[in-house]
């Protein structure tokens, strides 16, 4: 039998983490694994805010057979007061003898202060096995914690010629019913998804989480809509499944249309804006500020636009499928982007690539050649 080595354990650590995916937040995923003589004594993870944390999981499971052990954890352990109190002291108080951390916690809070405490109490701290990957297991936690703003996923579906709908309007549906059940599967991981006006009018979606497998969490429904122009009796508002309903005008918009949107059910926030139009960096600031960690954005045209002119779309999910449509322009997936040249476009890293039934899914991380912020929405 071989051996397991600290990368086999840190692998399950963030294994276990990952079932925490779409139920922490504003927490991040957290894993642990306590080995003793060999012999794995205690697994745990984080399940949801608010509740114990991996490693404390994990130690409940292993008792006094922590002592003396090993701790492989993908994120240092919190030395703050927040929903729990702090995992160190636990951890300590365990008899831990040694503790393996993927990477330091960003979080201010703690910021290399759990790390520094674990080392006081004579714990031997190793540092950085398989950051990377627990980096980016993490990625929704790091931006919002660094910045303040949630981490933005932006979705197309779109034909081969890159419409989101034929001349009429029409959209259902470009893409193949398993492309259209990943989406749900994305919609079951992230806080909050974004919609425009015209996707409202045009489609009457639900946006909610329907999974046929399993119940799925519905997240917030954030409606972009700068005059409040939104029909009262559309689905996201007069639906009754629990999901919120925020909708995003300006503070110039029509009084009345305001309280009926009120009436109807919505959470109505109002930002600043310039003749009904608002930035979209002022809309992430304010989902940041309200604890939306992440935000799958939807549709249509003129938000992804404006998501990728203001430079705030942090991945590309694309879905392609196999038809022609043609068209003037008017329901093309993106509008105006200011490119001038190729070497300027946007450009997707880290990419993949994957059939699904008959449809490509394209995935990756989009990169800016210009770092100036702008746009509006």
């Amino acid at each position: 039998m071989v051996a397991m080595t600290d990368a086999d354990y840190m692998l399950m650590a963030l294994e276990l983490a990952e079932r925490g995916r779409g139920r922490t937040s504003p927490n991040p995923m957290v894993g642990a694994v306590i080995v003793r003589d060999g012999e794995i004594v205690g697994r745990g993870y984080h399940a949801r805010a608010g509740d114990d944390h991996g490693e404390i999981v994990a130690l409940k499971e292993a008792g006094e057979r922590a002592r003396d052990a090993t701790l492989y954890i993908n994120l240092e352990p919190c030395c703050h007061y927040g929903r729990t109190p702090p995992c160190v002291d636990a951890i300590t108080r365990a008899g831990v003898k040694r503790a393996v951390v993927a990477m330091v916690d960003p979080f201010e809070k703690v910021a290399g202060k759990g790390i520094d405490t674990l080392r006081q109490a004579g714990i031997e701290v190793d540092v950085g096995l398989l950051e990377e990957k627990a980096r980016r297991l993490n990625e929704v936690f790091v931006k919002y914690v660094m910045t303040g703003k949630p981490f933005v996923i932006l979705k197309m579906a779109m034909s081969l010629d890159g419409r989101i709908a034929a001349g009429s309007g029409d959209s259902k549906w470009i893409t193949c019913e398993e492309a259209r059940l990943r989406v749900h599967r994305l919609r079951d991981e992230v806080d909050a998804v974004l919609v425009g006006r015209a996707t409202v009018e045009q489609d009457d979606p639900l946006l909610t989480t329907r999974l046929p497998d399993r119940e799925g969490k519905n997240p917030i429904r954030v409606i972009l809509d700068g005059k409040a122009r939104i029909p009262v009796n559309a689905r996201v508002l007069r639906d009754e499944c629990e999901a919120s309903t925020w909708v995003i005008v300006g503070e110039s918009a029509d009084p009345a249309r305001v309280r009926a949107l009120r009436d109807a059910g919505a959470e109505v926030v109002a930002l600043p804006d310039e003749l009904g139009r608002i930035e979209f960096d002022a809309v992430l600031r304010e989902l940041g500020r309200r604890e939306v960690t992440n935000v799958l954005v939807e549709g249509g045209k003129e938000v992804f636009t404006e998501a990728l002119r203001s430079r705030s779309v942090d991945k590309l999910v694309a879905f392609v499928a196999p038809v022609l449509v043609g068209g003037d322009g008017r329901f093309n997936a993106v509008g105006e982007l200011g490119v001038e040249r190729i070497s300027d476009a946007f450009k997707l890293r880290d990419v993949t690539v994957e059939r699904v039934c008959d449809d490509v899914l394209i995935e990756g991380y989009v990169g800016y050649a210009h770092e100036e912020k702008a746009g509006v929405c």
